[in-house]
């Protein structure tokens, strides 16, 4: 069976910067059209030179491949009137952080009354919020903790798009049908596994990340709504690399690395479910519904034909480690 994807859009990417930027970016050209580039550098990407600078950088290192286009998005702070409407032409959305939640976001909103004066005049200017949903709390509850956050910003700025950012529970998944505003991405690895699959036996440092993989009926729930390709859920895949050193330590980096190797699972798990035909909406025609895009006219082929996920990655002094390395899934691109 060939399948044909027209213009795959992946809404939520890591593409590092320097090195990394050379060896990842490249990755995701060669499967996708377009990527939602977060802005989470060290320093973070708040200004329209910097927003500029990243995108230069990035095309520079998928070199001739001009068929991929960087949405890019910069780094949520107190921005003034005439900082904000500097930066709408040159980015997709700001995006949120709490301090602390995850990797470089030590530099994130403390608490969400100081950011609401900057939310609103993006809800007056049609910038998208995208957010980074997680409370300081326990671990586990610390997405269902951030619901009430997300209802109070669809509530009070009903005009404002506002995305959740890589969902993994049920309960996010249902706050979909409550308010018009409010969209998600959901990656590759919620889609797949739950925290017993990282941790329930010998730790899996390459499959942990934040917000961490949930419970069975979770995943359950994500994979419904993908299947379905419900109309507010698209894929965003979070793909984030980390040097092996900085994943099989002490001090796991929270990331899984998964550009190379998106579509072909998810072909994989959509031709499981007999639900092949509604791939295009999840990682495309949903996106471009919901944000009005038009991206580069581009396909990619597919065939359910083996591949094997090489055991690493590496170029320009880098070695990165994606999920499912040396497995051999019954999907590959053409």
């Amino acid at each position: 069976m060939i399948l044909e994807l027209q213009s795959p859009l992946d809404m939520h990417l890591h593409v590092r910067d320097a090195q990394m930027l050379r060896l990842v970016a490249p990755l995701s050209a060669d499967s996708f059209a377009g990527a939602v580039i977060m802005p989470n550098l060290v320093p973070p990407v708040t200004s329209v030179d910097s927003v500029e600078a990243y995108r230069s950088r990035i095309m520079q290192a998928v070199g001739d491949n001009e068929h991929f286009k960087p949405y890019m998005t910069a780094f949520f702070k107190n921005y003034t009137e005439s900082e904000l409407l500097a930066l709408k032409d040159h980015v997709f959305g700001l995006k949120l952080y709490p301090a602390g939640a995850t990797t470089n976001s030590e530099g994130g909103v403390k608490g969400m009354d100081e950011a609401e004066s900057t939310i609103r005049l993006m809800e007056e200017m049609g910038i998208p919020l995208l957010v980074h949903g997680e409370s300081h709390g326990f671990v586990m509850d610390r997405e269902e903790e951030f619901l009430s956050v997300y209802r109070h910003l669809a509530q009070k700025y009903p005009k404002l798009t506002i995305s959740m950012e890589h969902i993994t529970t049920a309960s996010a998944v249902g706050l979909l049908d409550e308010f018009e505003n409010l969209v998600a991405t959901v990656t590759l690895q919620h889609l797949f596994i739950t925290l017993d699959d990282v941790a329930g036996g010998m730790l899996k440092p390459h499959l942990f990340c934040k917000p961490i993989a949930k419970r069975p009926e979770d995943r359950e729930a994500l994979l419904e709504a993908a299947l379905k390709a419900h109309p507010k859920l698209m894929f965003g895949s979070d793909s984030a690399p980390h040097p092996i050193h900085a994943k099989e330590s002490c001090g796991c980096a929270a990331g899984v690395f998964t550009a190379p190797l998106a579509l072909p699972k998810l072909a994989e798990l959509f031709a499981k479910h007999d639900c092949i035909a509604n791939l295009q909406a999840f990682v495309s025609d949903n996106a471009c519904k919901i944000y009005g895009l038009t991206p580069p006219k581009t396909s990619v082929k597919l065939e359910d034909k083996p591949m094997s996920i090489p055991s690493s990655y590496e170029g320009f002094g880098q070695k990165v480690i994606p999920m499912d390395a040396g497995e051999t899934i019954s999907w590959s691109i053409i």
